[in-house]
């Protein structure tokens, strides 16, 4: 075993301190990368060292930003943000709508499970979940089903062909291209996807059968559902204690929980709504809030109420309050949304959308909050928000592609270019898989056709793009270099071959998987495959085992993220959406990541020859 050196032991250590920062929700991801992407160059400025001839230029630890893996990442991003926008998939989702209910809630779900299969091998994972949430929670819905026992097989199918080939993560790639620069290994777009296309057809029956058994019938995982608000009128009738008030008193008596939206005097006389403010008899107040407390202030303060269009019959049994032109709906955030790191309140996102936003349910599993408290709390992706409005100011919320609405109903709709951007999107797979162009050059192709036949426009890159994503994998770039010029990278894999000294290399490599498959559900899968790549081609150099083999054993591992909900960002909208507990994604994703290890290291075992 190499002798670690001081630069080994100190990069060693700071990536042990990064991976703890990646774990922890509340340093987001973009800083922790920038924390990488500023200390090693400074580290190595302080502090030169010699690797082999030469000294490590510190700037080689930005050489990531133009590496092309990230090239082929941002390119493939912007591809799947047209094929998004044009409504590309669309007609796929309204085709399975249609088939699940011909042919029934089984046979629709095993049909659902295997298009996400075969769909996430080429398109983004992201987009194909955030498609399937609203029609799996309509047709549910439709047909009494349980969502819940739905949206967690669709996600995990999905995951499962996204590692099919190079380009269905961005893991995928970023382990194809760490193997490729240490000439260890290269892989075509498709040289894996028959491994994972068997593995896939063991996992399939736990997925459609098993998993739902295991999964919670309803939102058992939730609050209860916040109640319905109305728009309603106070009148101040004559006697009234209020009348001669000023609209501060009236708060305070209310406790300042009474939302005034409006006062009125006369015929059409508008009253600026001043504390100061003083009322009057005959004085009409518009509010919102639910029955129960409205009938509550109404009893307490001394008011008439009434609906907002009838005047003459105040609100009683025979004349209740109604709202039947109001609709409520599920607003599922997504990490590109713009209110992920604000408030509510902040954003006004309830008076540019002229809605009202009544709860929020945390993607930690935080219950419902009250309407009180809501607008101050800082929002994070996965985050649901549930909102009432009018049905055209809430299908308007459909057109933010930082948000999924699930409202009951199934989205029709679809762009005019959708059939274009699919093409698009299949000639350049058609292209890399052909070796005609590599994958980075055939993706950057694509985005120019998407822009030339106006499939996107240009800012439409700013809402593809992710900081988050770039940072971290330049970053782990960085790692693995850092890991690699000082050696400890080599270290680590002798010290890791001396412990299974005597294993038989099947075992060896299906040890190393299931370390990395641990790994990745508590941490970002970039920064694991980062550090796991190098480790493993040298493991493989030092046991005179093939390389190709142990790549993928980490390739494999690094999407094997069922166990938990931070896993991967698809696990934390499926969570929201069905009100999952963290408990849930043990109980159906271990059984599946246990499933796919055994699988998948005996598929390499046969195809290496390791057994």
């Amino acid at each position: 075993m190499p002798d670690l050196t001081p630069h080994a032991v100190a990069s060693l250590v700071f990536t042990i301190v990064v991976f703890a920062l990646y774990t922890i929700r509340r340093v987001p991801i973009v800083v922790t990368s920038l924390l990488v992407l500023v200390a090693l160059p400074l580290a190595f400025v302080a502090f030169p060292y010699r690797s082999g001839e030469r000294v490590v230029d510190p700037r080689d630890f930005y050489l990531g930003f133009g590496h092309e893996a990230l090239v082929a990442i941002c390119a493939l991003l912007v591809l799947g943000q047209g094929l998004v926008e044009t409504g590309a998939l669309n007609p796929v989702t309204r085709q399975l709508a249609a088939l699940w209910k011909r042919l029934g809630a089984r046979a629709g779900m095993l049909l659902v499970l295997v298009v996400c299969l075969a769909a996430s091998g080429v398109v983004n994972d992201t987009p194909i979940v955030v498609l399937l949430i609203p029609v799996l929670a309509a047709l549910a819905r439709q047909t009494g089903g349980s969502a819940s026992r739905q949206l967690m097989p669709m996600n995990f199918a999905v995951l499962i062909g996204g590692m099919a080939t190079t380009i269905g993560t961005s893991t995928n790639l970023l382990v194809v291209a760490i193997a490729a620069r240490m000439g260890a290994a290269h892989f075509d777009l498709f040289d894996f996807t028959p491994l994972v296309a068997i593995a896939a057809l063991v996992a399939l029956p736990y997925l459609w059968l098993v998993a739902p058994l295991l999964l919670p019938a309803g939102d058992d995982g939730g609050a209860a559902p916040a109640e319905r608000r109305f728009d309603a009128v106070f009148h101040v009738p004559e006697g009234s204690p209020l009348d001669g008030a000023t609209l501060e008193e009236l708060l305070e008596r209310s406790k300042r929980e009474l939302r005034v939206k409006s006062l009125h005097r006369g015929d059409g006389l508008s009253l600026v709504r001043l504390p100061n403010v003083k009322l009057a008899a005959g004085d009409r107040l518009v509010v919102s809030d639910t029955a129960t407390r409205l009938k509550a202030f109404e009893r307490e303060l001394g008011l008439r109420l009434y609906n907002v269009d009838d005047s003459e019959h105040p609100v009683d049994d025979e004349h209740p309050l109604h709202g039947d032109d109001a609709a409520l709906a599920e607003v599922i955030l997504l990490p590109t949304s713009n209110l992920v790191g604000w408030t509510i309140r902040e954003q006004r996102f309830a008076d540019r959308h002229d809605v009202v936003v009544l709860g929020a349910f945390r993607s930690t599993g935080s219950a419902m909050q009250r309407q009180r408290d809501v607008g101050d709390i800082r929002l994070a992706a996965g985050d649901v928000l549930l909102v009432q409005g009018a049905p055209d100011k809430v299908a308007a919320l459909r057109a933010d592609r930082g948000l999924v609405v699930v409202d009951g109903a199934v989205d029709a709709g679809g762009g005019g270019r959708g059939g274009v951007a699919a093409a698009i999107m299949l000639a350049v797979v058609a292209l890399a898989a052909t070796k005609v162009l590599p994958m980075y050059l055939a993706a950057l192709a694509g985005v120019l056709a998407m822009f030339a036949t106006r499939c996107l426009k240009p800012e439409a890159i700013g809402r593809a793009l992710k900081a988050d994503v770039i940072m971290l994998v330049a970053a782990s770039l960085a790692l693995g270099k850092a890991l690699l010029d000082t050696g400890a990278a080599s270290a680590l894999a002798h010290a890791f071959s001396d412990l299974v000294a005597g294993w038989p290399p099947l075992a060896v490599l299906g040890a190393m998987m299931l370390f990395v498959a641990v790994i990745t559900n508590f941490v970002s899968n970039n920064a694991a495959a980062a550090i796991g790549t190098p480790i493993a081609v040298e493991a493989a150099r030092s046991l005179g085992a093939p390389a190709e083999a142990y790549v993928l054993a980490i390739l494999f591992g690094c999407n094997l993220c069922y166990a938990t909900p931070i896993g991967y960002q698809t696990n934390l909208l499926v969570m929201s959406a069905a009100r999952y507990r963290f408990a849930d994604f043990i109980r159906v994703g271990v059984p599946l990541l246990l499933l796919m290890w055994g699988a998948l290291t005996a598929l390499l075992g046969w195809r290496y020859a390791l057994w």
